[in-house]
């Protein structure tokens, strides 16, 4: 299973979000009216558009030959993230597939109005970026025109570019940088959604760090109170929804091995590490009120919306700093004018 996974992760492209929320949206219809799985999953197959047929095939074929979903899922992993299978392995354990696939259609759904927000409000900021990068060959150019006593241009902005001449060799730089940043791109992408190295950089920003941990934190709750609500026993469910937050790293064999030896859920949980406190109070209420999965239902939208508000926050503040950075530019042009007209006087005051 393991190579096979690996080898459909180079076949099929990873599928939208937003297509998934709407795939298991009609998955939880069709198969809460009583329609089988294996032909609720083939009618799908026909809905899409060509490009993500393949990897809905390679799932149909395991389904025919006796797999679970969550295991089929994982077979055509290149489309399928691991948080989706891991949440329905929840309703493959305990046969509540409707109710599963509602909520992961929600949850999905969710993300990605979550996910359009942030590019919306990145909007703006690219757009001050290219101001600044205007304002820049602007004053490239003017700087061709204005001369010294000597009549020799003057660079205003001190990095030798000059005149049209200069505006070429900047726009050659900034096209070098811009193909650099698109190439960058896709493997930044694949960075952050394997949880690699541009992740657990973006873990040690401000306002964004936090809002990562929150917005894991309340994938690991949605998991987490689908699997109590299954019935499912306490080591089942941290194994379940340990797989639905990857990035929090939580050892389920640790926790199990804590709870055998006579800990509570809660202060396993808390031994870990790796949830927030306020999480692990929640699991603490809801295991002296018997009330856990509603209880960490209720907590899941409310760590959604810090994580949205932290984002939105760090991309406020990179908004700023392009902002900043235009008012740093504009204060050296203006000492540097300053520095140049005053040597100008001091040239002619002294006859040169």
């Amino acid at each position: 299973m393991a190579t096979r996974e690996i080898n459909s992760r180079s076949r099929f492209p990873r599928m939208p979000t937003r297509v998934l929320a709407d795939l298991f949206g009609r998955l939880a219809i069709a198969v809460g009216a009583g329609i089988d799985l294996r032909r609720a999953w083939a009618t799908e197959i026909e809905r899409l558009p060509g490009r993500w047929r393949p990897g809905m095939e390679e799932v149909a074929r395991g389904l025919a030959g006796g797999d679970g979903l969550a295991a089929s899922l994982r077979a055509a992993g290149g489309a399928f993230p691991a948080v989706v299978s891991s949440i329905v392995e929840v309703g493959d354990r305990t046969g509540r597939e409707p109710e599963v696939f509602r909520s992961l259609a929600t949850a999905l759904a969710e993300s990605d109005r979550a996910a359009r927000q942030l590019r919306a409000a990145l909007v703006k900021p690219a757009i001050q970026l290219l101001a600044a990068a205007a304002a820049v060959g602007v004053l490239i150019v003017v700087s061709g025109s204005i001369g010294d006593i000597g009549g020799r241009p003057v660079d205003i902005l001190g990095l030798g570019l000059k005149g049209w001449a200069g505006l070429v060799r900047y726009l050659a730089m900034l096209a070098v940088l811009l193909g650099i940043a698109l190439a960058a791109v896709p493997l930044t992408a694949r960075s952050w959604r394997d949880r690699g190295i541009v992740r657990r950089l973006a873990a040690w920003l401000p306002g964004i760090g936090p809002a990562l941990v929150a917005g894991e934190a309340a994938a690991w709750c949605r998991a987490a109170a689908m699997a109590g609500h299954a019935g499912l026993d306490a080591g089942r469910l941290v194994e379940l929804a340990a797989g639905a937050a990857p990035g929090l790293r939580i050892s389920a064999a640790e926790i199990e091995s804590r709870l055998r030896a006579g800990d509570t859920l809660d202060a396993a949980l808390a031994a870990s590490g790796r949830l927030p406190n306020r999480v692990i109070e929640a699991v603490g209420v809801g295991e002296l009120t018997g009330t856990t999965p509603e209880t960490l239902d209720r907590l899941a939208p409310r760590l959604e919306d810090e994580a949205r508000a932290g984002l939105a926050a760090a991309v406020t503040m990179a908004g700023w700093a392009v902002w900043a950075a235009v008012a740093l530019l504009i204060a050296l042009v203006v000492v540097r004018f300053f520095s140049f007209y005053a040597g100008l006087i001091g040239d002619i005051a002294n006859g040169r």
